[in-house]
């Protein structure tokens, strides 16, 4: 294959489990659905982090968000540091990002990292808007919005997919990059119609919940949450019109993949272009009795990625089940563009499960969160609806303290520094709602993972740059006194 072109279409807070190919029969999304065909779809594809710039940062770099402390919503990429966009670049691509999204890169960055950036059509409306809210409803509390007016259509979303179609009739002659990073289904719920009314509500199931008094120990976190945000009095119909709204948006989101499919096709591109889905993490949905996310939340539905590559001839109808770490995109996109990385990352590529998708890939992955009880003063300051999230963490620093996840294809493993362990058997408890970590049958298994943490924070506590720094600067090999007469006779 010559140099491939790339699309890279990006959803924010999309539950793997909310795409029909995954599972889902209540899913409208025939576009991914067929997409999914078409490619490979990794099943078992894990975010480093569960919230937005964290993972952006750790995807784009090949980095784990230790690495370089990129642990917070505002330490983002440095003109400094790697990333696979300016590396494509420098090889030669021509890299458009369309949509300003501020959660990736520092200042200065993005001019290294892209050549276009911004809208070919703007937006009409901001996507969500300001609205009056009544701060101790329980609705705004969801984060719940429900249908909104036809004038939302052209919203950033629908800006970005516009721009795309209209990118895409007219695209640079050489090898290039066409990034669509949306804002949908990021809470607040809310969608036009006919999105809105699209899914049945009856159909809709209850979140996934512990039996009281059941389960071992839960991250206290979970119950400081449901106290202040008053989940409690959520009935399951709540939870139902919630649920159908957000896969009405996650339909919205189909729809606008296809349009960008149908117009790379129409351009006699298809063959000539990978196209990347996936998403930067999840979303609660009312699992654990939760609604967004959290910096130290490390459930499987946050975390999980919808992961599809498919197009310019790569093979169709796979489908993997073997461990994936979103870190893994660097190196895929790179092998494919046939560009060396220049820099250290922990990404394996991904090529060889597109050729054969049955091929083992990694037998452990991880995700990590949270923060120091130090770190408190860093934390983020919010208004509404993101008040109570934010004073949590300031009157509580352990809630949000530091967590790290291991997961094999049995067991999820979780460290968090001011709580205890917790384990859970992935096949019989996929919504992970029973800890096992206390139960002295499974203190064998606790250490062996505890240790392949311990390992993996070893073995990728930090990066030594490619480029080395000259030992001294250069200086004049002679006496002070000799420095001193020669400027005096120069004067």
């Amino acid at each position: 294959m010559t140099r491939p072109n790339f699309i890279i279409f990006m959803p924010d807070q999309l539950r793997a489990d909310a795409v029909g190919a995954f599972g889902n029969p209540l899913a409208h999304t025939p576009n991914l659905d067929r997409f999914a065909a078409s490619g490979t779809l990794f099943d078992q594809a894990f975010a480093q982090h569960s919230v937005c710039s964290q993972s952006r940062v750790s995807m784009f770099t090949g980095w784990y968000p230790h690495v370089a402390g990129h642990r917070t919503i505002t330490n983002l990429i440095k003109p400094w540091e790697p990333n696979v966009f300016r590396s494509l670049k420098e090889s030669g691509y021509h890299v458009a990002w369309l949509g300003p999204r501020g959660d990736t890169f520092a200042p200065g960055a993005t001019e290294l990292s892209v050549d276009e950036y911004g809208f070919w059509t703007a937006p009409s409306v901001h996507s969500f808007g300001s609205v009056e809210e009544d701060p101790d409803d329980l609705w705004a509390r969801l984060f719940y919005r429900g249908r909104r007016g036809d004038e939302a259509a052209l919203d950033y979303d629908e800006a970005v997919v516009r721009s795309a179609v209209d990118w895409l009739r007219h695209p640079p002659g050489g090898p290039w990059v066409l990034f669509l990073p949306l804002l949908f289904p990021h809470c607040p719920f809310t969608v036009e119609e006919p999105w809105f009314s699209l899914i049945d509500r009856s159909a809709m199931p209850g979140p996934a919940v512990r039996e009281p008094g059941e389960g071992g120990h839960e991250p206290r976190f979970m119950a400081a949450i449901r106290e202040r945000y008053g989940t409690g009095r959520a009935t399951l119909a709540h939870w139902q019109e919630l649920k159908a709204t957000y896969y009405g948006m996650v339909a919205r989101v189909d729809d606008q993949f296809g349009r960008v499919m149908r117009a790379a096709e129409d351009a006699g591109l298809h063959d000539r272009t990978v196209t990347f889905f996936f998403t930067d993490h999840g979303e609660y949905l009312g699992d654990h009795g939760l609604i967004e996310k959290w910096p130290a939340g490390l459930n499987d539905c946050l975390v999980r990625e919808p992961l599809m590559i498919g197009g310019g001839g790569l093979p169709a109808g796979g489908r993997s089940a073997a461990l994936v770490e979103m870190v893994d995109l660097v190196p895929t996109l790179l092998e494919l563009a046939g560009v060396e990385a220049g820099y250290t990352h922990f990404g394996r590529s991904l090529l060889p499960l597109l050729t054969d998708p049955g091929r083992p890939h990694r037998t452990h992955v991880f995700s990590e969160g949270g923060f120091t009880l130090d770190e408190e003063p860093l934390l983020e300051q919010a208004p509404f609806p993101y008040d109570l999230k934010a004073a949590l963490q300031h009157e509580d620093t352990a809630l949000v303290g530091k967590a790290t996840a291991v997961r094999t294809h049995e067991w999820t493993y979780v460290y968090r520094l001011y709580e205890p362990d917790e384990l859970y058997h992935r096949p019989s408890d996929p919504s992970e709602l029973r800890n096992l970590a206390a139960d002295p049958d499974h203190a064998g298994r606790v250490a062996e993972l505890r240790g392949e943490l311990t390992r993996w924070l070893m073995a990728t506590s930090d990066v030594v740059p490619w480029e080395p720094d000259p030992r001294f600067p250069p200086v004049e090999l002679t006496s002070v006194e000799e420095q001193a007469r020669a400027r005096r006779i120069a004067g």
